[in-house]
This record gives structure tokens, C-alpha cells and sequence, in this order.
């Protein structure tokens, strides 16, 4: 009985430890040119129209067939990566925030009174420490999903949308 604890506990080790060599490792150099990443928050110009960071990478040169930019992970949050063609290719990762969103809850001493309150947003954890000027693209290599970090993102001013235009009717 004591041999099968032993073994048993020494199995069990030998997962744990194996699961943490397991996680993300970044990839020292990224495999696509990319020029000056930069982000820029927004804010709606009507309340409840919402807020949000858009995170821009620009590339140099078109990524290789064989490499597909999947998502970004910045300030805490992960979002999918979205292609913009254009002159040159264009990468967004469109990130909401708190500020300015509609809030419509129903407060009562009835709690069937404020079914339908949708539950808070809680921040999932991301599986990387980053800086406020870093941020971690996830990428496919064939079936492999590998990651690369890129620093010193600039933040430019703001984009402060105009209120909505006045009902003339």
C-alpha cells in the first residue's frame, strides 16, 4: 500500500509539473514585418454609445501564406485580431471598455422584478504580464498556435466621436 501512495503521489507530480511546461512560450522573434504599432481609445458621443481601445498593426510586408494573425492580448484583456485590406494590410484588435456603456438594471426588493439584469463583465485573466505599451499577438503556424510579443505600442490622442446630430423634425 505504501509503494502505490508513493507511486501515485509521484505520478501526480510529474502531471502537474508537465502541465506547466506546457504553457504559452513566446516566440523570440516574430514572423511577419510589422511597422509602428498604435493604439487609440474612443469614446461615443452619446451616453451609453460606449468606449473602447482599438490596437492598429500595420505590417511592412504581407505575412507568409503559412502564418495566420489569430489575436491580441493588451492591457489585460484578449480580443480577435480583424484584417482591414487596403493599401497595405492592417490588423485591429478592437477592445471595449467600461466606460460609457448603457446600464439598464433593475433594482428591487422582488427578485423577480430584475430577471433579465445582465450579469457584470468580469476580466478573464490572460496568460501573460504585459506592460500598458505591450501586447502579445497570437498566430497559426500550420496547427500550431505560437505567440510573439511586441513593445513600445504608442498611444495616440484620442478619437472623441461628436454627439449624434439634432432630430429635426
Amino acid at each position: 500500500m505504501k509503494k502505490f501512495k508513493s507511486t501515485s503521489l509521484l505520478f501526480l507530480l510529474i502531471i502537474l509539473f508537465s502541465s506547466c511546461f506546457s504553457a504559452q512560450k513566446l516566440q523570440s522573434e516574430a514572423p511577419i514585418k510589422y511597422g509602428e504599432v498604435y493604439c487609440e481609445t474612443w469614446v461615443a458621443g452619446v451616453r451609453g454609445g460606449g468606449s473602447g481601445i482599438n490596437l492598429f498593426i500595420p505590417l511592412s510586408k504581407e505575412a507568409p501564406k503559412s502564418v495566420q494573425l489569430d489575436s491580441v492580448y493588451f492591457r489585460g484583456k484578449g480580443t480577435l485580431l480583424e484584417k482591414i485590406e487596403g493599401e497595405k494590410t492592417l490588423y485591429v484588435g478592437r477592445f471595449q471598455t467600461n466606460f460609457n456603456q448603457m446600464q439598464d438594471v433593475i433594482m428591487s426588493s422582488d427578485p423577480n422584478e430584475e430577471y433579465g439584469n445582465e450579469a457584470p463583465i468580469l476580466n478573464e485573466m490572460i496568460p501573460f504580464e504585459l506592460k500598458d505599451s505591450e501586447c502579445v499577438v497570437s498566430y497559426k503556424n500550420g496547427d500550431e498556435t505560437k505567440y510573439f510579443k511586441i513593445v513600445n505600442v504608442i498611444e495616440k490622442q484620442p478619437q472623441h466621436y461628436p454627439s449624434a446630430p439634432p432630430n429635426k423634425q
